[in-house]
């Protein structure tokens, strides 16, 4: 079998290729932010000591690690129409599902770095006159940011692979963008092996950025 790449060409990429692109990036974005925002709700909610908060934000970061990703998108596209009564579309249906599913890894991540800060500056803050909520927020939740700042982009990285389970759903990424094209000049292997190739480049960029990001965070230390 002869291989010719010589079809994806700039006007080939950006027809197929970049709005797939653009969709995985912005899945990627949304799913870590909302992921690190109601992450770090559930670690709190775990390390708050309280019952009745510790055991449903455990059960629902256990229960959502449990499962794999695909199911988890493809019983989010299915079942939440059926209960709303309409459509939600795949890319909304894919950002919900990502912040959803991500949110009980970054939380697992948040956890660490919360309990990775001193308790003497947590004591501190109280002896001080703050409220829990004071400490977290001035205190803590700042140095645990920093801290668990190299993990937090890895699990971004790994997210951004992930964007690539949409197609169980039609929703068009990155990776639907190279298909498509594929099928469109009839050369299905030459264009999964540029996807991969694109995935690899783009993902070992960001983890050479992670390495050096980690390099100045233990010099800060």
């Amino acid at each position: 079998m002869n291989l010719d790449f010589s079809f994806l060409d700039g006007s080939v990429l950006s027809s197929f290729v970049l709005k797939g692109l653009i969709f995985s990036v912005q899945l990627t974005l949304i799913a870590m932010v909302g992921g690190i925002l109601l992450g770090t709700v559930l670690a709190l909610m775990r390390l708050s000591g309280k019952k009745w908060l510790v055991m449903p934000a455990a059960f629902y970061v256990n229960t959502l690690r449990s499962i794999p990703l695909v199911m988890v998108i493809l019983w989010f596209f299915l079942l939440i129409p059926l209960l709303i009564g309409q459509p939600m579309g795949a890319e909304l249906s894919a950002m919900i599902t990502f912040t959803v599913f991500e949110a009980a890894y970054f939380s697992e991540i948040m956890r660490a770095g919360i309990q990775s800060v001193p308790k003497g500056q947590v004591n501190a803050g109280y002896a001080v006159g703050m409220t829990y909520g004071q400490t977290m927020q001035l205190i803590v939740l700042p140095q645990a940011f920093r801290n668990m700042l190299p993990v937090l982009m890895t699990q971004t990285i790994i997210l951004f692979q992930d964007t690539s389970l949409v197609y169980a759903i039609g929703a068009y990424d990155l990776l639907k963008g190279f298909e498509v094209a594929g099928k469109n000049f009839n050369r299905p292997v030459e264009t999964y092996l540029v996807a991969a190739v694109v995935y690899f480049v783009i993902c070992f960029s960001l983890s050479m950025l992670v390495r050096r990001l980690q390099k100045k965070i233990a010099i800060i230390r």
